[in-house]
């Protein structure tokens, strides 16, 4: 009884292409991240306060545990807050 019919579009479906993720570090050739700049360390941070993972940055695994230590000493010198509500709207 179901009959099978093609489905047509009137207009092509739009595929999300998505770039290529790089490593900031690797590309601009930064050997070494200042805990002290706390504007540079907030892309690297959500709304919250959370360090972001490295599949959503694209930062390589040895430039993602550099990252998350200048973060870590950033919170403890009272730089970056530890929890934040909403970090970024200053912007």
């Amino acid at each position: 009884m179901a009959q099978q019919t093609d489905i047509k579009y009137l207009t092509p479906i739009a595929v999300e292409i998505r770039q290529k993720k790089y490593c900031r570090f690797k590309k601009s050739g930064i050997k070494y991240i200042d805990y002290k700049d706390g504007e540079f360390l907030k892309r690297f941070v959500n709304e919250q306060g959370r360090i972001l993972p490295r599949r959503l940055t694209g930062t390589s695994l040895k430039y993602q545990k550099k990252v998350a230590q200048a973060v870590k000493r950033a919170r403890h010198l009272a730089l970056l807050p530890f929890v934040a509500d909403n970090l970024k709207t200053n912007q």
